[in-house]
């Protein structure tokens, strides 16, 4: 019987030079980004500058976690209390609870069956609710049609929020994610595509909105000493109305991403050898469901997710405790426990009017999520994709 044996949450190690940068500010003592010289700049500044070159925009904050980013990014885009806003139903936990964070009213999309939103849904949801914003996941790496989300919100003049915690150096048709929307949020935490333990960034074209978001993140009257931010000018009046929600990135974690992102397109293109190689198993075997990945779509491949549309609820769990006991981790989305970094959007009961979306939770019953460190060889993969062939063709004697 085939068993793998290596950790699914063993990341790689940080890079020496992030190692050498971070031991560097240790013996310093200046870990916080505001403790500079006049006219320096801190790690913190400069990851910030090099994050909003990589990304092609103008401004970007650094942020204790891409969570905190979602949150203020709502705050500096002017949602007010009751609402509405536009979200994936499949995605995790951050991006409704950042809704609520701002006192808004999450609006459900269904999900479609290549896991991205439903556009369709979100086009009639939009007309339906007036909402001005959304909140768009690209859940588990998956881009959607990007030129038709943008058609609808220039349409229905909604403020488009992406949320890139898992597209970080993705791209649709050479445009990178996180560029068509008016903010996005990125995160730096352990099991995303750059490690800072947590962390995050914002990144936005606008500067009365980049303003708002350097006073929440707990700048204080300190906004000239960002150099990835706008002009002085553009505090003029904000820094009176804006509060203090204090998140600000650290110049230790910074040191750390600095190498990590200038190696980031060379690690995108690790993980898309290794989850082509699990696809191409996995995707040919009957009764697993993968979707195909359009042409217009550079993605990341460091989790992968697929289907077994045949299989009840029990079957489900099945899969999932019998790959567990060969050393292969996988999570089910469609589970009604909320289990480890999964849930299923009608446990998110503080949303107020929780609807039923048929079409979301059928969809999500028989998804199975994995992820793909780093730290597996290709040879891991071949292992792990022939482990999952033989449980679900064990669970479906």
């Amino acid at each position: 019987m085939r068993v793998f044996k290596k950790s699914f949450t063993q990341q790689e190690a940080i890079p020496e030079a992030g190692i050498a940068a971070a031991v560097e500010i240790l013996r310093s003592g200046r870990l916080h980004r505001y403790n500079t010289l006049p006219g320096e700049k801190s790690e913190t500044d400069l990851l910030e500058l090099e994050f909003a070159e990589y990304q092609g925009v103008p401004y970007c904050l650094a942020c204790a976690s891409g969570g905190y980013a979602l949150h203020i990014s709502l705050r500096a885009a002017g949602v007010s209390v009751a609402d509405k806003v536009l979200c994936n139903a499949f995605t995790l936990a951050p991006v409704p609870g950042a809704i609520h964070n701002s006192g808004a009213e999450p609006v459900l999309v269904d999900v479609a069956d290549d896991y991205c939103i439903d556009i369709d849904d979100l086009e009639s949801k939009a007309a339906e609710t007036g909402a001005r914003f959304l909140m768009l996941s690209h859940m588990r790496g998956h881009l959607a049609d990007m030129n038709r989300i943008v058609e609808i919100c220039d349409r229905y003049d909604i403020f488009l929020i992406e949320d890139c915690a898992h597209t970080m150096g993705a791209s649709w048709n050479g445009r990178k994610s996180g560029t068509f929307g008016d903010v996005a949020c990125f995160s730096a935490q352990t099991y995303k595509h750059i490690n800072s333990g947590e962390g995050g960034f914002l990144t936005t074209r606008h500067s009365e909105v980049m303003a708002r978001a350097v006073m929440l993140s707990g700048s204080y009257m300190l906004f000239e000493r960002h150099f990835a931010s706008p002009p002085k000018e553009s505090f003029e009046q904000i820094r009176y109305e804006t509060p203090n929600y204090s998140g600000r990135m650290d110049n230790l974690r910074a040191a750390i991403l600095r190498p990590q992102l200038a190696d980031l397109d060379v690690q995108c293109k690790r993980w898309n050898r290794r989850y082509r190689i699990i696809e191409k198993i996995l995707g040919v075997r009957p009764g697993i469901r993968i979707p195909g990945r359009p042409e217009a779509e550079q993605f990341v491949g460091s989790s992968i997710q697929f289907s077994l549309p045949q299989f009840s609820a029990e079957s489900m769990l099945k899969v999932v405790e019998l790959c567990g006991a060969r050393g292969v981790v996988l999570k089910w989305f469609g589970d009604s426990i909320p289990r480890d970094y999964t849930s299923r959007y009608d446990s998110w009961r503080y949303i107020p009017h929780l609807p039923q979306l048929p079409k979301t939770e059928q969809i999500i019953s028989t998804l199975l999520d994995m992820r793909i460190p780093l730290t597996f060889s290709e040879e891991d993969c071949v292992l792990i994709a022939e482990v999952i062939v033989d449980v679900v063709n064990e669970c479906r004697i």
